[in-house]
């Protein structure tokens, strides 16, 4: 269940969709993506919809010259395409549409930043030969992904990675310890582990996306036994209680109001860290106008602000006096950055970055065409960040003797050359919380009308159908 296999079945698909004997297909999708847009959230009838639709779709892709002599695999292939193109123009419609299922997101998610500030491998009785931190970061990682995508193939594939390094981990374990194959008695209690760790955001959402939308014939054999699994630790995290645990009541209640506390600490010393920058950015900018203010005086012109007694010049420069003294206590940069690496070796602060920043504990095997932009995003991000950072403190900041050439290769396409089997580019936007997807031809455009514009990426939206004369089947 590689991705590169969908790359090839979306391509496949949206060449066939170009044909002109295609123009039925092409048709009959854009009037399902505009009407099923117009009605209002409701999970249990959408999901139908949906589903319909798909299997009525693949029963005339079988029955259609485009597709004749074709091999399963190929008919299999044209089914994922069009699940992946129908449900990325969809997502934003369907995915967590209803405030109760964005609630419980919030509350499972506050639920395991508190439990996983004190669980233990023992508490939920996990082998010590099953133990292992390294697997278990691995596999964190791999459900960390989920929000990066859209389909509900890809968000799939990304719980199917998780659960295959633990299953991987526990054979492994078990062959070394002469011990029998695993079952779901071992394999589930590491499962609930590595999720509470890891945290995912909306878990709740996701998996419900992927129960409605994903083909309900695709999901079967090994990935609905994972998918199962994940559903179970999903009801037990939900309801997780001392006796869940191995715990005492009161050992338990005295962990989850610790975790209350500590985490209540770190959202305030990030709050009082953001006011006292705030703080220090308008006493620099008082700073500035008061000397702005002795530069005019001595050159005889009018200043745009004057002190009006010395208890306000005063006051003036005190703040400006302690200013300087904020900064002179600050010795390089290179202080600071091992007081952070120290930090960042806490297990707490070393899951957020982690959170934050899904490619910091990446290797280059990991990496796909799909994390080009979201990777140049978090990198002109940090470099801002850290320069800007080492000119307030008068400091030169290192910087890679390539950094230019890397930032240039990346923007000019002819140094970048796309692999065929990828046309869709999924990546998270910071600033905004979107993501955006190119479905389009090998000459930059759709066979459902869209045009790919800009820097190769298009924001995904419900593309109207063309309504120009008689043509409502354009392909161009």
């Amino acid at each position: 269940m590689e991705n590169a296999d969908v790359f090839l079945g979306l391509h496949d698909f949206l060449e066939r969709m170009r044909q002109p004997s295609a123009s039925d297909f092409v048709k009959s999708i854009k009037s399902f993506i505009v009407s099923f847009s117009n009605n209002a959230p409701d999970p249990e009838r959408d999901s139908a919809s949906v589903q319909e639709f798909f299997a009525k779709m693949e029963g005339a892709f079988r029955a259609h010259p485009l597709w004749s002599g074709c091999s399963e695999e190929e008919l299999e292939s044209a089914g994922e395409g069009l699940e992946k193109y129908v449900m990325t123009k969809l997502y934003s419609r369907v995915y967590a549409s209803l405030a109760d299922d964005v609630k419980i997101d919030e509350q499972l998610s506050d639920k395991m930043a508190l439990i996983q500030q004190f669980i233990r491998p023992e508490n939920l009785d996990i082998k010590p030969n099953f133990q292992n931190e390294s697997s278990w970061l691995l596999a964190q990682k791999e459900l960390l992904k989920i929000n990066m995508y859209k389909a509900p193939r890809d968000k799939l594939v990304c719980l199917l990675g998780c659960c295959k390094v633990i299953s991987n981990l526990l054979l492994n374990a078990s062959i070394a310890s002469n011990e029998n194959p695993p079952g779901a008695d071992e394999f589930l209690p590491v499962l609930i582990y590595v999720i509470i760790k890891a945290n995912p955001p909306q878990l709740h959402s996701n998996l419900l996306y992927i129960q409605r939308y994903r083909g309900q014939s695709r999901l079967t054999g090994e990935a609905a036994y994972f998918f199962t699994n994940i559903l179970s630790a999903e009801s037990f995290i939900s309801n997780i209680d001392a006796n869940a645990l191995s715990m005492e009541e009161t050992e338990f209640e005295k962990n989850m109001e610790s975790a209350r506390a500590l985490l209540s600490g770190l959202s305030t010393d990030v709050e009082s860290s953001s006011n006292k920058s705030n703080l220090d950015e308008r006493v620099a900018r008082n700073s500035e106008l008061v000397e702005t203010s002795s530069q005019a005086s001595n050159s005889g012109t009018e200043p745009a602000v004057r002190p009006n007694s010395p208890e306000s010049k005063s006051s003036t420069e005190g703040p400006h006096v302690k200013y300087q003294s904020t900064v002179m206590e600050v010795s390089t940069l290179s202080d600071l950055e091992n007081k952070g690496a120290a930090m960042l070796l806490n297990d707490h602060t070393r899951k957020q970055a982690f959170r934050d920043y899904p490619y910091l504990f990446a290797q280059v095997g990991d990496l796909t065409f799909n994390d080009v932009e979201e990777l140049l995003n978090q990198y002109q991000h940090l470099v801002f960040k850290y320069v800007s950072l080492s000119k307030g403190l008068s400091l030169r900041s290192s910087s890679p003797s390539s950094s230019n050439s890397e930032m240039h290769s990346h923007h000019n396409p002819e140094s970048f050359k796309e692999p065929e089997d990828v046309r869709d580019v999924t990546s998270n936007d910071e600033s905004a919380g979107e993501t955006h997807t190119m479905i389009d031809g090998p000459d930059g455009t759709s066979p459902f009308g869209e045009e790919n514009v800009g820097s190769g990426l298009m924001q995904d939206k419900v593309v109207l159908p063309q309504h120009e004369g008689n043509d409502t089947t354009s392909l161009s």
